[in-house]
């Protein structure tokens, strides 16, 4: 049993305050793109989970789709399965693909084992994996606060726009990202904000991100810059990066850009 586990981007992101338990507050869209990883689950006596694509270094208990295993487990008698894992989302990149492949298998374990869990219980599962995982649940666009886990469902449709996301092979650590920005008060309401014509949000809708790591990584801000000279309507880095996104009227192609980077179309 399989699913394809799609990636997201933010669409602005502000930093609103710093907890107490040392987090971010933060408010953010969360915005589903069609960047896909494939998840599947067999039946097997021991669990396990078998990465193949992007991988990366790390101990099998350390991956989140184990985790949730794991999770569910916990609390139902379910058998072992192999999770088996074709990764196509970039790591490092901020889509959110590993957060997707984790709830993906909560959604066929749940499928698979006719648990008949709500969309409420699975979303209280994800949220337990990390702040962004619940997103996954319901997989549409959302208006986030808190950690990122608290959701308001919100009306946004970029159907009709050509979305561009480029990735360049760089890596950047979520924690390094938060090291570098301050929390700042807000002085437009981003769910407003949204309800803009897409061209109005340049200099408006923003990620404040962008200027620490556009410090230390300035070839991601030419990646924005050059979706802008080739007529983006808005564009912005998604998350801490790396990845850029560019919002067009009209099909674009960048082939020079695909010699170094991943380039998707019309995600």
């Amino acid at each position: 049993m399989l699913a394809f586990a799609n990636a997201k981007i933010n669409i602005g992101l502000n930093i609103t305050a710093k907890r107490p338990d040392g987090y971010h507050e933060i408010e953010t869209v969360f915005y589903p793109v069609k960047v896909q990883d494939v998840v599947e689950l067999t039946d097997a006596d021991e669990l396990s989970c078998v990465v193949a694509g992007n991988t990366f270094a790390g101990l099998m208990e350390d991956n989140l789709c184990y985790k949730a295993f794991r999770l569910i487990q916990q609390d139902h008698n379910i058998p072992n399965q192999q999770i088996t894992l074709l990764k196509n989302t970039p790591i490092g990149a901020g889509l959110g693909g590993g957060s997707s492949d984790a709830v993906h298998v909560i959604k066929l374990v749940n499928d698979k084992f006719q648990l008949g869990l709500s969309l409420a219980q699975m979303e209280d599962y994800a949220a337990r994996l990390g702040a962004d995982c619940a997103f996954f649940i319901r997989n549409s666009p959302v208006y986030a606060t808190g950690k990122g886990e608290v959701l308001t469902p919100l009306t946004l449709d970029l159907s009709s726009y050509h979305l561009v996301l480029i990735t360049p092979p760089i890596h950047v650590s979520t924690a390094d990202a938060y090291s570098g920005v301050q929390a700042n008060p807000v002085t437009e309401s981003l769910p407003d904000l949204m309800a803009l014509h897409v061209q109005e949000w340049k200099g408006r809708v923003k990620n404040d991100f962008e200027e620490s790591v556009f410090m230390k990584y300035p070839e991601i801000q030419e990646l924005k810059e050059r979706l802008y000279k080739e007529g983006a309507l808005y564009a912005a880095m998604t998350g801490s990066g790396s990845s850029v996104f560019g919002i067009f009227d009209r099909p674009v192609h960048l082939t020079d850009l695909e010699v170094q980077n991943k380039v998707y179309y019309n995600v």
